[in-house]
């Protein structure tokens, strides 16, 4: 089995067919592990887009698919000190609590109906390395706007190879073209593995909630 194919068709077949839910449950207490070997650096680029837009260190701040935490523990890094996690695995939490990088940690799923926080709870959203086959769907952008307060930075990443057939890439213009928010930033697609992953390309967006 090629490298590639172990995080797209690994990775995201197990997701299809058997639910991140329970891929995710079996894969927690490695996640970590896994991640460094192949060199996963998506975490602290994301991170660091979020430092670009988000000024105000004390800002609501929702990791969407928080996992195991990376994406938090670099923000507390940074000095942002209010940050929410939600994801769908709980034994992902587990090992995200023991970071002491969040104020609160949520079980839920995503792009399934609503998120378990009112209107406008945060001033920023991340959701990093979730979204495509089996995992978080076009449709969670609307509920990833609805709780976030206009002015908010909505900042994700989309594997470049698949955004369109997945449907993100019309999703986020129909929410442009509805004036729901409005594009501040993409990066040139890059390799979200420095080691393993060398056909692997992800974009990461950057839209302002308006």
């Amino acid at each position: 089995m090629s490298t590639r194919s172990k995080i797209k068709d690994g990775v995201y077949q197990q997701a299809v067919e058997k639910g991140a839910a329970t891929l995710y449950a079996s894969w927690a207490d490695q996640y970590n592990a896994d991640s460094a070997a192949l060199g996963f650096h998506l975490p602290q680029i994301a991170a660091g887009y979020a430092a670009r837009h988000v000024v105000n260190k004390r800002a609501r701040i929702l990791d969407a698919g928080c996992g195991t935490g990376l994406v938090g523990i670099t923000l507390k890094t940074l000095g942002y000190s209010n940050l929410t996690g939600v994801d769908i695995s709980q034994n992902m939490l587990d090992h995200a609590q023991k970071l002491d990088a969040y104020t609160s940690l949520y079980q839920s799923p995503m792009g399934s109906g609503a998120l378990p926080f009112k209107a406008q709870s945060f001033d920023a959203l991340l959701c990093i390395g979730c979204m495509g086959p089996g995992h978080v769907p076009p449709a969670a952008l609307d509920e990833f706007v609805q709780v976030c307060a206009p002015g908010s930075p909505i900042i994700f990443n989309v594997l470049t190879d698949i955004y369109k057939e997945q449907g993100f890439d019309q999703k986020m213009i129909d929410l442009s073209e509805q004036g729901v928010w409005e594009q501040r930033e993409v990066s040139d697609p890059f390799r979200p593995y420095y080691i393993g992953e060398p056909d692997l390309f992800t974009t990461l967006f950057v839209f302002e909630v308006r």
